[in-house]
């Protein structure tokens, strides 16, 4: 690549996760786990440390492993190989209810018939705890939900997230150490379920237990997490804090599928920069020194709002999306399709990344 500084990118990595830090409790370990469904391998030797009072987030698309290692986690699924460790004890081979972990669905699963405070109540009833104790629990259950005046109400006359708030108290209830939530927030339109992405962040700090959660949403994973696994074919691609992952992708799915990346090649390396990252140089702008510039004209040009992207064929092969935010009117009509520019980007926000996983999930469970 042309530039005044050359082009300094970071190796990509290919070491295992990390151990969690020393003096610190992992609630959930999961070591070189298999699960596979007939010939389809849905999770492949999966090696995971979740520490206490986590919130941690497997994220991946459709078929990619996630759900099934939650299952796994909850002893729903038996793991073909590898073991399953909760808080240190080895529960590998343990039935669900003999686990301290407690699961809440995208669709709920309330009881239609019983009102609301029995919803909430129904595992301390399975636990022969009384009536009296049980409603109480349940009743301080809805107040941490912020729903303390619907005990009497039937799941039927609540809205969706509503219900999904009572689900989360009824997983609360008993007092989990882990708490396992599989795209809890799916059927829920994008305000509430942006609102509710603070509720449970609140109720997870709050409660301070080890939330792990599934999603295919990017921006709900990034905006929730303290650490998230992106998962493909049933392997890890990579793991670490959101903003590591997201401005320091490791491997070419990575970066195609948390937020938009770009990937281009270039004197035998593969290279990922952002869209928000480059400047769109046109006429005598000056380059930024020691950036990295490629030329090229303007192909295609999409006003999104907030922000105009832009997709520009490069005179050296590739293309690169470059994303302008709209602090003022775009002005379209100067940036038009055919013009010639000049994208450049700081040397420190270019990466190498590996080929990984292939990008295609393919069928399995999720």
């Amino acid at each position: 690549m042309a530039g005044g500084g050359g082009t300094t990118i970071d190796a990509p990595s290919s070491t295992p996760p990390p151990a969690s830090p020393a003096g610190v409790d992992v609630a959930v370990g999961m070591r070189s786990v298999r699960k596979t469904y007939g010939d389809v391998v849905a999770v492949d030797d999966l090696t995971l440390m979740v520490n206490a009072g986590e919130f941690f987030t497997l994220l991946g698309p459709s078929g990619s492993g996630k759900t099934t290692t939650l299952r796994v986690i909850a002893g729903f699924e038996p793991a073909d190989s590898g073991s399953v460790e909760l808080h240190g004890v080895d529960v590998t081979r343990s039935p669900p209810y003999q686990r301290p972990v407690n699961t809440v669905f995208q669709d709920y699963a309330l009881f239609p018939h019983m009102s609301v405070i029995d919803n909430v109540a129904y595992g301390l009833r399975v636990r022969g705890v009384g009536k009296r104790e049980r409603h109480a629990q349940a009743a301080d259950a809805l107040k941490m939900v912020r729903l303390p005046d619907i005990g009497a109400r039937r799941p039927v006359q609540l809205s969706g997230g509503q219900r999904q708030r009572v689900a989360l108290a009824r997983a609360l209830v008993n007092r989990p150490r882990v708490l396992l939530l599989d795209e809890p927030l799916g059927a829920l339109d994008l305000k509430l379920r942006q609102e509710m992405q603070l509720e449970l962040l609140r109720v997870q700090r709050e409660v301070g237990i080890t939330f792990i959660y599934v999603t295919h949403d990017q921006e709900e994973a990034l905006t929730m997490s303290d650490r998230i696994a992106v998962l493909n074919h049933g392997h890890i691609e990579q793991i670490g804090e959101p903003i590591a992952v997201y401005e320091r992708p490791q491997t070419a799915f990575v970066a195609g599928f948390i937020g938009v990346s770009n990937l281009i090649e270039r004197d035998g390396h593969r290279v990922t920069v952002r869209p928000e990252k480059i400047h769109m140089l046109t006429g005598d702008q000056p380059s930024p020194p020691g950036a990295n510039v490629e030329a090229g004209r303007i192909r295609d040009v999409v006003y999104a709002g907030v922000l105009t992207r832009f997709t520009v064929d490069l005179d050296a092969g590739g293309e690169l999306v470059v994303a302008r935010q709209n602090t003022e009117a775009p002005v379209l009509s100067a940036d038009g399709p055919g013009t010639p520019v000049r994208l450049a980007w700081r040397p420190d926000q270019a990466f190498a990344v590996s080929q990984g996983q292939d990008q295609d999930p393919g069928p399995g469970e999720g």
